[in-house]
């Protein structure tokens, strides 16, 4: 039997692999492959929740960054906005203001005007593995604009906040708001495929352009 030390070691190199994988990703290989199949098969839990949810998050060609720590997530992170010159990044949510602060990132609270893409940072509720979806909400986020706006979507998570299922995502954002639920969740299962058809934004099914999901391992 694996110790507690092994199994973290395993799984840590597991997500690694998969983040320096995405560096030069390809395209998916069955582009008309019908992905609502993942909704009736179990995965292979062996390799933890986090591995199975940064495997199919990939495949919705969403883009996936584990960080050991709450340091390295800020060091990975000025490095794509550095990357991208994405700057300022935009958020509401003050524990991500905090962090950011702390690691001299710059950010504002307020979206910029400009012609080129808006790039917001939210925290995630849930991870949900069995179909890598990412379970954003109002409460967490600090704003629905914060959720809806961004036309590329930074997430913040913590490996601790994967579950398996829709059903258990629902059940611990009920414990976690007894008295009163956020009036808005969003279900974010890759980037949108109607943002951007001939260039033209197709309303009431817009979605971020480009999602990355920063995997932070607390466990």
């Amino acid at each position: 039997m694996m110790s507690k030390m092994e199994e973290t070691t395993s799984r840590e190199q597991i997500l690694t692999k998969i983040r320096n994988a995405l560096i030069d990703k390809s395209d998916m290989p069955y582009p008309d492959a019908d992905l609502s199949r993942q909704l009736l098969h179990q995965p292979d839990l062996e390799q933890g929740l986090e591995v199975v949810f940064a495997q199919e998050l990939i495949k919705s060609k969403g883009n996936f960054i584990y960080c050991e720590n709450e340091i390295q997530f800020i060091e990975y992170l000025k490095s794509l906005l550095s990357e991208k010159a994405w700057d300022p990044v935009w958020t509401r949510s003050s524990k991500i203001q905090q962090l950011l602060e702390a690691g001299k990132v710059n950010f504002t609270t307020e979206p910029t005007e400009k012609s080129s893409s808006l790039v917001g940072i939210s925290p995630a509720e849930k991870l949900i593995a069995q179909t890598g979806t990412i379970l954003l909400s109002d409460q967490s986020a600090g704003s629905r604009s914060a959720i809806a706006l961004p036309d590329i979507q930074l997430v913040m998570a913590y490996a601790s906040q994967v579950v398996l299922s829709l059903k258990d995502a629902l059940r611990d954002v009920k414990l976690a708001y007894p008295d009163r639920l956020p009036t808005q969740l969003t279900f974010v299962t890759g980037p949108s495929r109607t943002a951007d058809i001939e260039k033209t934004l197709v309303m009431g099914a817009h979605g971020p352009k480009s999602l990355y999901l920063f995997l932070i391992d607390d466990i």
